[in-house]
């Protein structure tokens, strides 16, 4: 788990750090100054240690003891408006977590590039989505991948479903009494579709979706199998060699946070996790399950836990 949480506003950041009951204030020692920052709990290795993102006004950094046992250090920036991509240059044992202000602001910021409807208006001048705005990764070969279905008698093809952009990403087995699901992009996102052979009027039902996961997928250009829980809690995809990356969806937070610009606290957040096996074989096959993930190479069988269960 993360040794920490941190936000950040416009002006500042807020690092929680959860702490021993034991933990005294005397035993807690903050070191600010204008590029790095020290917490260390009684004689323990610090918690925190290292070059700051960018530089922050030491003379105004505080730090205080909340009553749920949680350590909450204040960040004033020096420079005010940039967000930091990183607390700590370097350090991967903390965890961001963006409040929904921000999910707002950028959600806006990206409205004008997709349409509630497909393709509402194709005269307008301005179409819902220009191909010349397109990132590198959001360019596949499936351009012209169809949906199809054949009729187990005749073998004859009854439906005919052009996926356009709707990128296919997987197929998994959710119920074993049913059809594999698939998996398709939807602009950022990924949603998992059950067929249901039995029911013509509504062959196609939306169970599940996986917030950001159409994007993310595509930003990685050397992956090679992709996978999701058959209850839904997380996706996973991996790399040829050695990484392994899982999506957990979001589930209650043991750290109480504030959104210091709101004065809201933030219940729930979404973790990514990611996976470095201890071998540079090929990876072959990638199945996962509620609780554990199985990456198969050419000489081993890893077993990731992701869930706790038996």
């Amino acid at each position: 788990d993360p040794l920490y949480y941190w936000q950040q506003t416009e002006d500042d950041v807020t690092v929680t750090v959860n702490i021993p009951q034991d933990i005294t204030k005397d035993d807690i020692k903050v070191h600010f100054s204008p590029d790095k920052i020290s917490v260390v709990l009684k004689d323990q290795p610090p918690v925190m240690e290292g070059e700051l993102y960018s530089s922050v006004d030491h003379e105004s950094c505080t730090w205080i003891i909340r009553e749920n046992k949680s350590l909450e250090i204040s960040l004033l920036k020096k420079n005010e408006g940039p967000r930091w991509p990183e607390l700590i240059v370097g350090d991967t044992r903390g965890e961001f977590i963006m409040d929904s202000s921000q999910f707002s602001e950028i959600t806006e910021s990206l409205m004008h590039l997709t349409s509630e409807v497909m393709n509402p208006d194709p005269e307008k001048e301005n179409p819902p989505c220009n191909a010349q705005e397109l990132e590198e990764c959001d360019a596949f070969l499936e351009d012209n991948a169809s949906l199809c279905r054949f009729d187990g008698d005749t073998l004859k093809v009854t439906h005919i479903i052009n996926l356009g952009s709707n990128q296919y990403l997987f197929s998994v087995v959710v119920d074993p009494k049913e059809m594999p699901c698939f998996c398709l992009r939807h602009d950022v996102d990924a949603l998992l579709w059950q067929p249901h052979s039995d029911q013509p009027e509504n062959m196609w039902e939306h169970i599940a979706t996986f917030n950001a996961l159409g994007y993310v997928q595509a930003s990685k250009q050397d992956k090679k199998f992709m996978a999701c829980a058959p209850d839904y809690s997380y996706a996973a995809l991996c790399e040829c060699l050695r990484r392994v990356f899982i999506y957990r969806q979001p589930t209650p937070l043991a750290t109480v946070l504030y959104n210091r610009k709101e004065g809201r606290q933030v219940g729930q957040v979404a973790k990514q996790l990611v996976a470095t096996l201890e071998a540079n074989d090929p990876i072959l096959g990638f199945q996962a399950t509620n609780e554990r993930l199985f990456v198969l190479t050419t000489k081993t069988l890893f077993l990731i836990k992701v869930n706790s269960g038996n």
